[in-house]
């Protein structure tokens, strides 16, 4: 329960703003002020929450005792499982569980004061650019980064490469990129994959790009796809080495 009382946040900016500060502190307590987290987990104690702070620090207490609480409250009683399983699987799953309070609040206040669609919808992409907690905490996050950084022109791994610029030159730039072309000799298939504006379509759904969606392209066809669309997430696409969409993939099996 948190004890000092914070300014409410009620624009966009501000609700994330919160978000940020309570992350901070839940993940400084989970990776550099592990020992003292530990400690404060005891599980001869009552349930007890671990609380993230907008002024990014955290602290371990009982939950609110009023009935409904003034904000959504964390997962209660993660002192009793400390020590009936490995501290990493421990970690990992307190980061779960916060990630998931994290988003109840900030969306808490989005009801609260009004949020509409569009409000909604940028702050969900403002959280969403991101790490999650878990991410931090398990190191998922450092190999996120490691994809990120640009693709050495010996071509290997072409398909994450060719992913990674997909999803940062629009943000950056604020501008839709076609897919680079490597042959003048694509003719008509590349003109049926733009449209009027030479915006490139998905080569499933056919709609455009976003800022806020992954996509990935295809090695065999060079056409570019939402993931959604081709069932691929960006933790998947990771480890694909060479992706074929499922038009080439069955047209392999055939032959």
């Amino acid at each position: 329960m948190e004890g000092i009382p914070h300014p409410i946040p009620r624009t966009v900016e501000e609700v994330f703003n919160d978000f940020k500060g309570r992350r901070a502190g839940l993940i400084k307590a989970l990776t550099t002020d592990v020992e003292k987290f530990y400690q404060q987990s005891d599980p001869e104690k009552e349930n007890l929450c671990l609380y993230g702070l907008p002024n990014e620090t955290w602290e371990v207490n009982l939950p609110a005792e009023e009935v409904p609480p003034e904000l959504p409250e964390p997962a209660l009683g993660i002192n009793f499982a400390r020590d009936g399983m490995q501290e990493k699987d421990w970690l990992s799953l307190v980061a779960v569980h916060s990630d998931s309070w994290l988003l109840s609040v900030a969306f808490y206040f989005g009801a609260r004061f009004g949020f509409g669609k569009s409000e909604r919808k940028r702050l969900f992409q403002m959280i969403n650019d991101l790490p999650t907690v878990f991410e931090v905490v398990t190191g998922a996050v450092k190999q996120a980064k490691d994809q990120a950084t640009p693709p050495n022109n010996n071509g290997k791994n072409k398909s994450s490469g060719r992913m990674q610029s997909r999803q940062s030159e629009p943000q950056h730039k604020g501008v839709k990129i076609p897919a680079p072309k490597e042959e003048d000799d694509s003719g008509g298939e590349e003109e049926e994959e733009e449209d009027e504006q030479g915006a490139t379509l998905c080569g499933a759904c056919g709609d455009n790009y976003g800022n806020d969606e992954f996509w990935i392209c295809c090695d065999i066809c060079e056409r570019w796809f939402h993931g959604k669309c081709v069932k691929i997430t960006p933790a998947k696409a990771e480890h694909i080495k060479q992706y074929k969409c499922p038009s080439c993939s069955s047209k392999r099996a055939k032959v």
